[in-house]
């Protein structure tokens, strides 16, 4: 089953920074809404690789944006994919 990643934003100003950062860097990445099985407030997420996500972490933290929270999404099929929340050690 497919999966990908997703970086959650306290603002719609640190998505936007960060959409302008990753296009600079040329990873690929994608501008989406936070899917409803991540959160059921109103936002932007950024989807991405999840081979690329500490690499993007990395950029965005390196460049002082506030992140929200990084998850892995996978499609299981079935109604409600499997998402797992996703750490990383500072």
């Amino acid at each position: 089953m497919a999966a990908s990643c997703y970086i959650t934003f306290p603002t719609i100003y640190n998505a936007i920074r960060a959409e302008n950062l990753l296009e600079e860097q040329g990873y690929p990445f994608k501008m989406v809404p936070v899917p409803r099985s991540i959160s059921s407030s109103c936002g932007t997420a950024l989807r991405c690789d999840c081979r690329d996500l500490a690499s993007v972490r990395n950029i965005l933290v390196q460049n002082e944006l506030e992140l929200e929270g990084f998850y892995k999404l996978e499609e299981t099929g079935l109604k409600k994919p499997r998402i797992e929340e996703l750490f990383f050690d500072e």
